[in-house]
């Protein structure tokens, strides 16, 4: 085996220090750390999100924002799997594919109007009958086939077949009726000035400033949250909100492991590590010619990715190497399905045996073209953009061009061959069906694969614990064999706050972008 030596790859683009970002972007001393008074209870947090443009749970299921504002049947609990929530009890008969949910008693609107089991029909109705839903999770609702409410207090969902899963997805957030009702839900205005029935009121969204303002719920059926107001900063760039902490403007975020580590152990500041089921790699555009041509050849690329390097570097060993979608799953984590190591001789053997053969510049070619191939990343997500940068110099070294191209937003029809992903299965495994399955709602790399869509099918589907792990773990090894996703890195979930900030829980796994850290936010505590 062939291994690079002397190579600290990524550290060349994790080098920017914290000191030197406050000092360029707010004049703000590197020595100066927030100052913290006589200590006293806060009711306002101020939190550095990403940037928004809807708050609805629909068609924004990833975000925080949607689990403050809205409640769903379901919830999820500090382990992750779903307990009762605007849903006082139910019930699931076996022999007709049925669950039946009786309501809570009392629920309000933030506007004031009594929650019923209209609200539930119609937002289930949209998720399962409107065809103009520009929505990626649909097809987690494709076994649904009738939505009833026999009284204002009950809904009865019938399946088709039974759905491991579904109870999982009974936590999506539910729509009032009374004011979308013959509304366009893509474009309705009510996706910026949303009404639900969560822990927190919508007051107002200043995009001029970047901040979302919600108030709490003091007619919450449940805990009523002790911090009454949270700002919610929409931040595109992750310099900027590691600005923000250091200057005082940000009470909490999410940051690169880098920036990150440098708050560690720093006076005024706390500092937490969470699970996270978040992984990243190149996603591969299954309609481009390039692939259509070439898709033997993603998984021999993992041979020439060194990624403990890469985690090392650019990610300052926080993550671990990935080599499959759902490799954090406790159903998931089928070892056999970790077939590739870095390995440049085996990397030369596979790509002659596929019919690759090295040109005069060094590059490999087949059939007349080059290997090479182009990711889209977008410029501001600063720890993608050193991923793919170092990815790039990898394969490049091993005869292969991944030419990345920064842009601001994803651009899904200039042609790319893919983009730097990242996705997460924090919750059931099911949740990589929406991803991977030929045309599912959520699949917008167009991969297909008849076992791996054997697989997910059977993973549904399966009625025991043993059979669906089973079923898994086939998914794994088939997915592996050909994968459309060049895996690189599972990360750390780093989050930074003030050091008066209380109540953070980091039992439960968190999801993409570290999403679902204000699970508990009603529990948390601010003093400052």
């Amino acid at each position: 085996m062939k291994k690079r030596t002397g190579i600290n790859y990524g550290r060349k683009y994790a080098a920017i220090t914290l000191a030197a970002v406050t000092a360029a972007c707010t004049g703000v001393s590197a020595g100066s750390a927030v100052t913290v008074a006589a200590a006293e209870e806060n009711k306002t947090l101020v939190y550095a999100g990403e940037s928004e443009s809807t708050i609805n749970p629909l068609l924004n299921n990833h975000d925080e924002l949607p689990d403050l504002i809205f409640s769903g049947l379901m919830k999820y609990d500090a382990n992750g799997k779903p307990v009762e929530d605007l849903a006082e009890s139910y019930t699931f008969d076996k022999d007709t594919n049925t669950y039946t949910f009786k309501l809570r008693d009392g629920v309000k609107w933030h506007d004031g109007e009594d929650f019923n089991a209209k609200d539930v029909v119609y937002t289930y109705k949209e998720l399962t009958e409107d065809e103009t839903l520009g929505a990626s999770i649909t097809s987690n609702y494709q076994d649904i086939t009738s939505i009833e409410a026999p009284d204002d207090q009950t809904v009865i969902f019938t399946l088709d077949q039974y759905d491991a899963a579904m109870l999982d997805y009974f936590t999506m957030g539910i729509l009032p009726e009374h004011l979308l009702e013959g509304e366009d839900i893509n474009t309705t205005s009510f996706n910026q000035n949303p009404v639900g029935t969560g822990r927190y009121k919508f007051e107002d969204w200043d995009a001029t400033g970047g901040m979302i303002t919600l108030k709490r719920n003091e007619d919450y059926y449940g805990k009523v949250p002790n911090i009454e107001t949270v700002v919610y900063r929409t931040v595109s760039d992750e310099t900027t909100k590691a600005t923000m902490l250091q200057s005082g403007e940000a009470d909490l975020a999410w940051l690169n492991s880098n920036y990150a580590s440098q708050f560690k152990d720093k006076d005024g500041y706390n500092y937490w590590e969470f699970t996270t089921a978040d992984y990243r790699g190149a996603a591969m555009d299954m309609s481009t010619d390039f692939w259509k041509e070439n898709g033997d050849s993603i998984g021999v690329l993992n041979y020439a990715l060194d990624k403990d390097s890469i985690i090392a570097g650019v990610l300052a060993g926080q993550g671990e190497p990935a080599y499959s979608p759902i490799q954090r799953n406790p159903l998931g984590t089928d070892k056999e399905a970790n077939i590739y190591s870095y390995d440049l001789d085996t990397f030369a053997k596979k790509m002659e045996e596929l019919g690759w053969k090295k040109g005069d510049d060094g590059i490999y070619e087949r059939n007349g073209q080059k290997f090479h191939f182009t990711i889209q990343v977008r410029d501001y997500e600063e720890e993608r953009v050193d991923i793919a940068n170092v990815m790039s110099d990898m394969l490049k070294q091993a005869g292969v061009e991944m030419e990345v191209k920064l842009v601001t937003k994803f651009d899904w029809d200039a042609g790319y061959n893919g983009f730097l992903a990242g996705y997460s299965t924090q919750f059931d495994p099911d949740m990589a069906y929406v991803n991977f399955v030929t045309d599912a709602s959520g699949n917008n790399m167009h991969y297909s694969n008849a076992d791996v869509d054997k697989y997910l099918e059977e993973g549904r589907h399966g009625e025991t614990e043993e059979a669906r792990k089973e079923a898994y773990g086939e998914f794994e090894k088939a997915y592996a064999e050909a994968p459309g996703i060049l895996l690189v890195a599972y990360l750390q979930g780093d989050y930074v706050g003030v050091s008066g900030l209380d109540g953070l829980d980091t039992t439960r796994v968190l999801g993409h972008h570290s999403v679902g850290v204000m699970w508990n936010i009603e529990n948390w505590t601010i003093t400052k």
